[in-house]
């Protein structure tokens, strides 16, 4: 029987550490700004990422929750689950979504090795975020 690769073995291929950096903040903060940059400067540096986006995964694998309460936890709880995917993977997942609540960002947290989470709020003032905000979310 053979082996299963594990986390270590696609690290060492990857010459990288995998882990999930999620970005969460009000709607026009510049979540997905800071990512797409973020995720330059990786490649730049040799370095492998990948964005999950709060908007493109509502259009595929997110597509039949709605914006109700429990769907918003579902939806959060399955984007923790693909981003612990990735950080398996040996990727450097960058999670930008709004997820305003810590039991939920918690619950991510939890799935994964410590220190594999690093959490970025981006504390912008509202005033700039409505100013900002293309789906008029704030």
């Amino acid at each position: 029987m053979c082996a299963p690769l594990k986390k270590p073995d696609r690290q060492k291929l990857l010459q990288q550490r995998g882990c999930v950096i999620w970005i969460t903040g009000l709607s026009g903060s510049g979540k997905s700004s800071v990512a797409c940059a973020l995720s330059q400067m990786l490649y730049q540096r040799g370095k492998l990422s990948y964005i999950l986006d709060g908007d493109n995964v509502r259009h595929g694998l997110n597509r039949d929750l709605s914006f109700k309460a429990e769907d918003r936890v579902e939806n959060i709880r399955r984007v923790g689950e693909v981003a612990k995917l990735f950080a398996d993977s040996g990727f450097i997942c960058i999670a930008c979504l709004i997820s305003p609540y810590k039991r939920d960002r918690a619950a991510c947290r939890a799935m994964l090795p410590t220190g594999d989470f690093i959490e970025v709020f981006m504390d912008v003032p509202l005033r700039v975020c409505e100013g900002r905000d293309p789906k008029g979310l704030v």
